[in-house]
């Protein structure tokens, strides 16, 4: 007897119950409906994108230092571990520089400011300060003392990922200084308390269609869509100069380890769909960890690029913020000559990097380089207001993809990446979790450490 085939609702009821992407991207267009058809309900659906936010901020810092610690331990090399850090701090300056030339190469090409006449003394430079809660960006050395922790479980608790890291580090090293006989236990324990929390991440993550329908109602519900027509040079010009920032990324990680960008995105589309959805990369870091992990990625690797680059690589955040400068100066009517423009990406080069965590810090940033330049009203900064959240699609794509490159890019510099398997696995093949892992590695990883998110039967897990 010939199977019967399912009915077409039965096919999408079954897609929706098994698939996360699919359910993020009708939670997607549901918020969006929301948002535009009852904007004053949907301003009430904040706590639903908060409410998962916090709950993943909750695990970011204790699978770092897991992660972190038994790859130094297993990797069982502290001086490749230093080599690993400083190669990726080499790679964040140049893709950061990068990005922030491509976007003011843009914005003078394009000039999305100019013909607005606007007067700053008409804008409302209050709400710049209500948006950034009177904070400040730190300085390079506050932003060095800062990253010291003075607690252990402050660390933690402040969810400070450079204290994290550099804890971590110290635990690793001393792991090894110590070897495995006279403290035997620890190893295995952080290791079971990883297990523990991606099986933690698998719960979580179920809920994310509820937060990104929040969260997307929320934005529509505020903002509208009005904003887009009335910025939609400004608009157009970010993504356009993100999408050419990805193409050059694309080029040099096919260039560097043969791997296609492309086939990586459409590895972790459920993660990306659901960073854009509530506008957070910290939102899908733990899963990304894993994916990278499960892609030929050494653990070591893994644990230390990625986390530093949501501190020293937001490349998104730069190409934002070189157009945004050129975008308000052109304003206002204030022509900024080349020497005006190089001062723009060196003060630039540092704000960027003390701005992870910081709410409005986006805001400080401008108003850090308007002050610098003293020819730019700091007022000014108020016209990008009404866009921001619009771009945090853009800033959110650009660096969680820019953060991933970096890892495949420093893990091949360093020796540390299995390209076989990471191409078997971007092409949908199955492949066990101890299989084909780098020589250089003395201890695989087991399959059991990933084995309570697949027995969560976490949708994110399909590769396909």
């Amino acid at each position: 007897m010939p199977q019967s085939v399912p009915s077409l609702p039965r096919r999408v009821a079954h897609i929706l119950s098994t698939s996360l992407f699919a359910q993020v991207a009708c939670a997607l267009v549901l918020g969006i409906l929301v948002g535009k058809l009852w904007p004053g309900f949907a301003s009430d659906l904040q706590p639903l994108g908060d409410g998962f936010t916090r709950l993943i901020k909750t695990i970011i810092s204790p699978l770092v230092f897991c992660v972190v610690v038994v790859g130094i331990a297993k990797a069982g090399d502290l001086k490749a571990f230093g080599r690993i850090g400083l190669k990726a701090l080499i790679w964040f300056e140049v893709a950061s520089t990068l990005a922030l030339l491509i976007g003011l190469l843009a914005a003078n090409i394009v000039q999305p400011g100019s013909g607005m006449h606007v007067d700053p003394s008409t804008l409302n430079s209050a709400a710049v300060d209500a948006k950034t809660g009177g904070g400040h960006l730190p300085s390079t050395t506050e932003f060095i003392v800062n990253a010291l922790p003075t607690s252990f479980i402050g660390a933690f608790a402040e969810n400070s990922l450079l204290q994290v890291l550099i804890l971590a580090c110290l635990v690793g090293a001393a792991l090894l200084h110590l070897g495995h006989t006279k403290v035997p236990q620890v190893l295995p324990a952080i290791e079971q308390a990883q297990e523990i929390i991606f099986a933690i991440v698998g719960f979580v993550m179920r809920l994310a269609p509820i937060a990104v329908f929040g969260a997307m109602a929320v934005l529509i519900g505020q903002y509208g869509l009005g904003v887009i027509e009335t910025y939609a040079k400004l608009i157009i010009l970010c993504y356009v100069a993100a999408a050419l920032f990805i193409s050059l990324l694309a080029v040099a990680l096919k260039a560097l380890t043969g791997i296609s960008l492309w086939k990586f995105l459409r590895y972790i589309r459920e993660e990306m769909l659901l960073a854009l959805g509530t506008a957070s990369t910290e939102s899908v870091m733990p899963r990304v960890m894993q994916k990278l992990r499960k892609a030929g990625a050494r653990e070591d690797a893994v644990g230390l690029v990625l986390p530093t680059g949501y501190s020293f690589n937001l490349d998104g955040a730069s190409l934002y913020l070189s157009i945004g400068t050129l975008f308000i100066a052109q304003a206002v009517g204030v022509d900024l000559s080349l020497g005006q423009q190089i001062t723009v990406v060196l003060v630039l080069m540092l704000t960027s990097k003390g701005m992870a965590g910081i709410p409005g810090s986006a805001f400080l940033a401008l108003s850090a380089t308007a002050s610098s330049l003293g020819a730019i009203p700091a007022g000014a900064v108020a016209l990008l207001l009404g866009v921001d959240r619009i771009m945090d699609s853009m800033r959110v794509v650009t660096n969680l993809l820019g953060n991933c490159v970096a890892v495949f890019a420093v893990s091949r510099w360093e020796g540390a990446l299995d390209i076989d398997k990471v191409k078997r696995v971007l092409d949908g093949e199955s492949v066990p979790a101890a299989e084909g892992e780098p020589v250089d590695a003395p201890v695989p990883p087991t399959k059991e450490v990933d084995a309570p998110v697949q027995s969560a039967k976490d949708p994110v897990s399909e590769v396909g």
